[in-house]
C-alpha cells in the first residue's frame, strides 16, 4: 500500500492511498470519488507516459510520497436557474433518483460483477434497508465480531450511496471488508482479481447480516433476515427396505431448481430439488441402506430466493460446468403444491378470501367493458401494500404460523409469488463469464444493472433469460410475496 499525493487543476490531494495488489482503473475510482472527473477522461502522468487502466505497478517505478498530476474534466454541475421551469438535472440529485425512476450502478473494480450484482438484487428489498439504517445507529453488539459488523456497516453504506446517487458509484470499502471477511473473494490469478460464483457471494453476505441484525440491540426482530428469506422446510425420511421412518424440521434461505433432461420448468425442478435418496447406517439393518428424504415447506418468507443449479463440478477440465438446458420460470409463482398439509390448510382461507375480493373488483371493472370475462384468473395484491408504517419502510415479525406476513398479523401470505429480481450468468463456468442483475423498480419498470450501466427492459423480456445457449441466463431468482389482509 502506497501513500501519494494528487495535484488535479489548483487543488492538492495529500495522502491519496494506492493499493498495488488492485489494478489502476481502481485507482482511478478513487480519483473519481474526490474530483468528479470519470475515469475514462482521466490523464494521469507516471514514468513512462500515461497511466492506464491494466497497467503494472511494480513497472511504473511509483514511489511513497510521490506527487502525481492529473488532467481531465469533472462532470459539470447544472446550476439551476433563478425563474422558468426545472429541468430535472437542475434537481438535487437525490430528487434526480426519484425522477429518474431507478438507482444507480455500481463500477465493476476487476472482476467484481458476481458482487455488484448481488449487492443490486439485495437493495430492491426496502424491509433489509430499513434494518440496516437502524442497526448502523444501534452500534455493534458484544456478540457480533468486528469483520461482520464492518461489513454490515458497509452493505447499509452502500445502499444508502445507491439510493443517493445518479452516477455509478464505487463500491471500494464494501469490496475490501468482503474480502477481509472471506479471503476465498480476494484469490488473484496472474496479478488479477479473479472471477467468483455469484450465489457464494449471497449465500455469505446474507448469513453475516442475519448475524449483525440479529445480535442489534435497537432491532425490533431479532430474526429480521430469517422473516425475509426463511423458509422453514419439513422432512420425513423413510428407508423402504427396512421400514424405518424419521422426520426433520429445518430453516433454509434459498430452495433449489435442480435440472435435469426431465426439467422444462421451475416448478419441476423446485419438486426435484425437494425430494433426494441418501445412503446412511441403518441401526435395523446393521449396515448402510438406502434412504430417500421427501421434503415439504412449512413456513413461508416474504422474499422467495430460487436457485437453479446450472454448475456442476467437471473431474475432466477441474472447473464448475455449466448446464445450458432451458428452464421456463414465471412472473408469478404459486408454491402451493410445494406446501406441507398443515401449511395449506392455513393458506385455504386467506387464499380464498382475496381470489374473492380481487374477483369483485375483475368482475366490476370487466362490466364496465365487456359483459364477457375473459379468464378466472385473478391478480392478487402485494403483501407489502397493508405493511407500510407511513415512512416507506415495513415492519417485519418471524411468522408463528408459516402464514402471517406482517408485526400485527394481520395481512397473510397466500403462497402466491411475483417475480421482482434475477440475477443472471453468461459463459460457461461459474468461475468466469459475466453477471448482472434484473431488477424491478417500486415503479413496475424493470431494470438491467450491467455493472455501473443501468438499462431500461421490457417485463416481457425478462422471462426470456431462461436459458438453452451461451446468452444470459436466470441463477437466482427473488420472488415477493402476495398477502391478504385479513
Amino acid at each position: 500500500m502506497l501513500t501519494v499525493s494528487v495535484k488535479w487543476q489548483k487543488e492538492v490531494f495529500p495522502n491519496v492511498e494506492i493499493d498495488t495488489s488492485q489494478p489502476p482503473y481502481v485507482f482511478k475510482c478513487q480519483l473519481y470519488d474526490l474530483t468528479g472527473v470519470p475515469p475514462e477522461r482521466q490523464k494521469i502522468m507516471v514514468k513512462g507516459g500515461l497511466l492506464k487502466d491494466d497497467s503494472d505497478w511494480k513497472t511504473l517505478g511509483v514511489k511513497q510520497g510521490q506527487k502525481l498530476m492529473m488532467m481531465g474534466t469533472a462532470d459539470e454541475i447544472v446550476k439551476a436557474p433563478e425563474k422558468g421551469p426545472v429541468f430535472m438535472e437542475d434537481l438535487p440529485e437525490e430528487e434526480q433518483v426519484v425522477a429518474l425512476g431507478h438507482s444507480a450502478g455500481l463500477f465493476n473494480l476487476g472482476n467484481t460483477c458476481y458482487m455488484n450484482s448481488t449487492v443490486q438484487c439485495l437493495h430492491s428489498v426496502p424491509e433489509l434497508k430499513s434494518a440496516l439504517v437502524k442497526y448502523s445507529q444501534s452500534g455493534r453488539s458484544n456478540d457480533v465480531d468486528q469483520s461482520s459488523h464492518m461489513l454490515t456497516v458497509a452493505t447499509s453504506d452502500l445502499f444508502n450511496d445507491l439510493d443517493k446517487s445518479v452516477k455509478p458509484v464505487a463500491p471500494m470499502q464494501f469490496w475490501m471488508l468482503l474480502r477481509k471477511k472471506y479471503p476465498q473473494f480476494g484469490q488473484l490469478h496472474n496479478g488479477s482479481f479473479m472471477q467468483q460464483d455469484a450465489e457464494e457471494c449471497w449465500t455469505q453476505l446474507l448469513y453475516t447480516l442475519s448475524q449483525s441484525l440479529g445480535s442489534s440491540t435497537i432491532s425490533e426482530n431479532p430474526d429480521t433476515v430469517k422473516a425475509l428469506f426463511g423458509i422453514d422446510i419439513v422432512s420425513r425420511i423413510h428407508c423402504q427396505e427396512s421400514g424405518e421412518e424419521s422426520s426433520e424440521a429445518e430453516s433454509i434461505y434459498s430452495l433449489k431448481c435442480h435440472i435435469s433432461q426431465e426439467v422444462n420448468h421451475l416448478l419441476e425442478g423446485l419438486k426435484h430439488g425437494l425430494k433426494s435418496e441418501l445412503e446412511k447406517a441403518s441401526p435395523s439393518l446393521g449396515r448402510s441402506a438406502i434412504y430417500v428424504k421427501e421434503s415439504r415447506i412449512n413456513g413461508l418468507p416474504r422474499y422467495l430466493t430460487i436457485q437453479f443449479v446450472r454448475f456442476f463440478w467437471k473431474r475432466e477440465s477441474n472447473q464448475k460446468a455449466k448446464i445450458l438446458r432451458k428452464v421456463d420460470y414465471p412472473l408469478e409463482l404459486d408454491i402451493y403444491d410445494l406446501c406441507s398439509d398443515d401449511l395449506r390448510k392455513k393458506l385455504e382461507a386467506p387464499r380464498k378470501k382475496l381470489r374473492d375480493e380481487e374477483g369483485k373488483k375483475l368482475g366490476l371493472k370487466a362490466s364496465e367493458k365487456s359483459s364477457s370475462s375473459k379468464d378466472n384468473d385473478v391478480k392478487m395484491m402485494d403483501a407489502e401494500g397493508s405493511t407500510s408504517n407511513g415512512s416507506g419502510e415495513s415492519s417485519i415479525a418471524t411468522s408463528q404460523d408459516g402464514v402471517t406476513a406482517d408485526a400485527d398479523k394481520d395481512t397473510h401470505l397466500t403462497g402466491v409469488y411475483d417475480l421482482v429480481a434475477v440475477l443472471t450468468h453468461k459463459g460457461r463456468s461459474a468461475d468466469s463469464g459475466h453477471y448482472v442483475a434484473w431488477v424491478k423498480q417500486e415503479n413496475g419498470k424493470w431494470i438491467e444493472y450491467d455493472d455501473d450501466n443501468p438499462i431500461p427492459q421490457r417485463e416481457e423480456d425478462i422471462t426470456k433469460l431462461s436459458g438453452g445457449g451461451d446468452w444470459h441466463m436466470a441463477y437466482i431468482c427473488m420472488y415477493k410475496a402476495r398477502g391478504f389482509s385479513m
